[in-house]
């Protein structure tokens, strides 16, 4: 199992998850972890780490112990997000070399309140 290291991000989105080893496609790269909530308590949050388990139960991620909420979204992911058993994996959806920042596509819900109004900054777009 690879190695992950929170650093500065290269594309201007404040902190990012890196790679320090190679991860081929399929590999399980790490969990998203926090406190589970219901969907109810999640609508009343303020947080950009909700994660939505299934329409009863949402993670938030805010807690600095989830290295995955340093994942930023990028339009053209390097990983995919799947809830398995109640937790949210994280896994490659190809060859990951050492070094790469780590991005998935954070779904429109999200784009469309915190990413458009003030332009994408990943690596597709920037």
């Amino acid at each position: 199992m690879g190695v992950l290291m929170v650093k500065k991000s290269r594309v201007g989105m404040g902190f990012g998850l890196f790679v320090t080893t190679d991860f081929k496609e399929g590999d399980f790269i790490i969990e998203y972890t926090g406190e589970i909530i219901s969907s109810k308590e999640a609508d009343r949050r303020v947080s950009k780490y909700l994660f939505q388990i299934d329409e009863y139960y949402t993670i938030d991620g805010a807690g600095e112990s989830n290295r995955a909420r340093y994942i930023n979204h990028f339009c053209n992911p390097n990983i995919e997000a799947v809830v398995e058993a109640g937790q949210i994996n994280f896994y490659a959806l190809r060859d990951i070399q050492e070094g790469e920042e780590l991005g998935f596509d954070y779904g429109e819900e999200y784009k469309d309140e915190f990413i458009t109004p003030f332009g994408c900054k990943c690596p597709h777009c920037a």
